[in-house]
């Protein structure tokens, strides 16, 4: 029974999360919401949707800890900085969204790719110049 209780808490926190994720991703482009929260907002849910992990998740324990970490601190720190009043408009929306399916945003999908494709082309080219200086 305790194990059970355990279970039906983490999905609860886990659904909150994914939540808050979507209250963040509407929040950022509202025009109330302060610039600094903005992009805060937009880096926290690009971590969290990204593939790619400040500590890749196959290193043992480490791997997990900055999504159970990182991504929840990061989420409060961004709910935070917007108005109180804004969450709560983007809170329903979100619930919304949830109940309908998620949202398929191919657009942002695809930047963030770009994102990541011109930052591992940057660092490729850093470490060519690293080796090639005499």
């Amino acid at each position: 029974m305790k194990q059970q209780n355990t279970l039906t808490k983490l999905k609860n926190f886990a659904g909150n999360l994914k939540q808050n994720l979507f209250v963040l991703y509407l929040s950022y482009k509202d025009d109330r919401v302060p610039w600094y929260a903005k992009v805060f907002a937009i880096c926290v849910v690009a971590y969290a949707f990204s593939p790619i992990d400040l500590i890749p998740d196959f290193i043992p324990v480490l791997g997990y800890l900055d999504d159970l970490i990182i991504v929840p601190i990061g989420i409060f720190l961004a709910l935070k900085l917007i108005p109180p009043h804004v969450i709560e408009e983007y809170r329903f929306r979100a619930e919304e969204i949830k109940k309908n399916g998620k949202p398929k945003n191919w657009y942002v999908g695809i930047l963030f790719i770009l994102i990541w494709a011109a930052f591992i082309i940057w660092i490729g080219n850093i470490i060519i110049n690293l080796f090639q200086q005499p």
